[in-house]
């Protein structure tokens, strides 16, 4: 957006998000805390991808009142909202809508799969909770560091498998539509 401003470009036409894909890491890392026998390792099941979204809604947060962002909003710039998005529960021992819940905040969109909101529409709870819980979620990292589990390597693993979820059918749209110009061509 700086670089954007800099150039003459107008800001307040930009809108963007930036996705956070909840149930996959809990879906990981509930699986590295099955293996592990201790109590504390199975009390964490579940937790980690809420307390994530958590801690990245507090950084939005502060990055909104900075300086920085100030000065663009200034100019007419929208924030990055922030979405979540696998928030159907994979594990049946969850509450259905235990995301869409935990999850609501200002300046965020989620993406529900039908069941989910019809779910959440049937005996969903609208209350503000996004920002519940900031030290706990705060000492997320530090419980699971100290199973042995590090979030960064979670991180890498849900971003390699997640990039080849996008390229894969990004590729076969590309010899999809080669296939039809070519079909076109004849």
């Amino acid at each position: 957006m700086e670089d954007r401003f800099a150039s003459g470009g107008a800001l307040d036409h930009v809108a963007s998000v930036a996705s956070f894909f909840l149930s996959r890491i809990d879906t990981r890392v509930d699986n590295y805390l099955d293996q592990d026998n201790r109590p504390q390792a199975l009390k964490l099941r579940g937790q980690t991808a809420i307390a994530c979204a958590r801690l990245a809604y507090q950084e939005y947060q502060r990055l909104l009142h900075s300086p920085r962002w100030e000065s663009l909003a200034a100019h007419g710039a929208h924030t990055q909202r922030l979405l979540w998005a696998s928030t159907s529960t994979k594990d049946p021992a969850y509450e259905d809508v235990m995301y869409v819940e935990a999850l609501i905040g200002p300046d965020t969109v989620n993406t529900l799969p039908p069941e989910t909101l019809a779910a959440y529409r049937d005996h969903g709870n609208p209350l503000l909770r996004l920002e519940e819980h900031p030290d706990a979620a705060s000492a997320m990292p530090g419980q699971l560091a100290a199973l042995e589990l590090e979030l960064d390597t979670v991180s890498d693993e849900l971003e390699r498998e997640g990039v080849k979820k996008f390229i894969e059918p990004y590729e076969r749209l590309l010899v999809l539509l080669e296939q039809r110009v070519n079909e076109l061509v004849i």
